[in-house]
């Protein structure tokens, strides 16, 4: 006789073998599906960087969190650590060299490498004309949103290959598929993500390193402030998005420790849209 079988979320499963259960939004995961891994994440002391590291570290995983501003990083550490949570940090910029050795240095030190690394950092010194930026604009945004992502990955690869099924999600956004007028340099460093998420990706499979993207869609965030100020960008936003509501950071939290854990462990190359809509492509 047929043993009866089901379908949940595209997998097949026999009703003696239940599916596993994944890990809660809230409270640190028993099961521990990250559980003595360590997550390194770049811009992360507010917004959607600091809502990663704070689901990756409930989900069991010690995470180190960096941003520009000492200030900013003891009190991220802080906020992590009241949950009970793991957690360090340490000053980074990411645009700078020097910044993205310490870390790696740090990171080599502490934890003898790192199992995910997750580029948050981003950048934005212009709203006005594409072709009336500056080439210092043009650098910056550059520096910090498309080549730090890349240089600081190249300084932890030698420690990423010998920890065995890592992680690497960058941060883009859904202006890379859709620009915004008036953030035109920004919008471009964000297509280029796309492209680099497809070229590591397929450079780093054979070293066991999956790459993936987060996409977000209209996040609500200090980054994204100048936008919610904006009416009639709210009115075009509502009349182009499916889902009729800004994003929360914790909307794209989830998505991310999926893609470190061993669920996503056949999931590479792919730059996922957290904008509550699907842009046409």
């Amino acid at each position: 006789m047929l043993r009866t079988l089901a379908f949940v979320h595209g997998v097949l499963f026999s009703p003696r073998t239940p599916p596993s259960v994944r890990m809660s939004s809230t409270g640190v995961d028993k099961k521990g599906v990250l559980a003595d891994k360590v997550a390194l994440i770049t811009g992360s002391t507010q917004g959607i960087g600091f809502a990663i590291a704070q689901r990756l570290a409930r989900d069991g995983a010690h995470v180190v969190v960096s941003s520009r501003k000492q200030e900013n990083v003891d009190q991220a550490v802080a906020l992590l650590k009241e949950e009970g949570l793991i957690a360090k940090g340490m000053v980074c910029h990411a645009g700078k060299a020097e910044d993205r050795d310490k870390l790696v240095t740090m990171v080599a030190d502490q934890y003898g490498g790192v199992d995910f690394l997750i580029c948050a950092a981003g950048v934005n010194p212009l709203v006005g004309s594409t072709l009336g930026a500056s080439e210092q604009v043009w650098d910056k945004i550059l520096d910090v949103n498309v080549k730090s992502p890349a240089l600081l990955l190249a300084k932890l690869l030698p420690y990423m290959e010998k920890r065995g099924s890592s992680s690497v999600v960058l941060v883009s956004s859904v202006t890379g598929y859709v620009p915004v007028p008036k953030l035109g340099p920004y919008n471009i460093s964000k297509t280029a993500l796309l492209g680099l998420t497809k070229t590591l990706a397929v450079e780093l499979a054979p070293k066991g390193i999956r790459v993936n993207c987060l996409v977000p869609g209209l996040i609500k965030t200090d980054f994204s402030h100048i936008l919610h100020e904006d009416e009639a960008f709210k009115k075009d936003f509502k009349n182009l998005y499916g889902m009729q509501r800004t994003g929360q950071p914790e909307d794209c939290a989830g998505i991310v420790s999926f893609l470190c854990s061993p669920d996503a462990s056949y999931i590479t190359g792919e730059n996922i849209i957290v904008a509550g809509f699907s842009p046409k492509l």
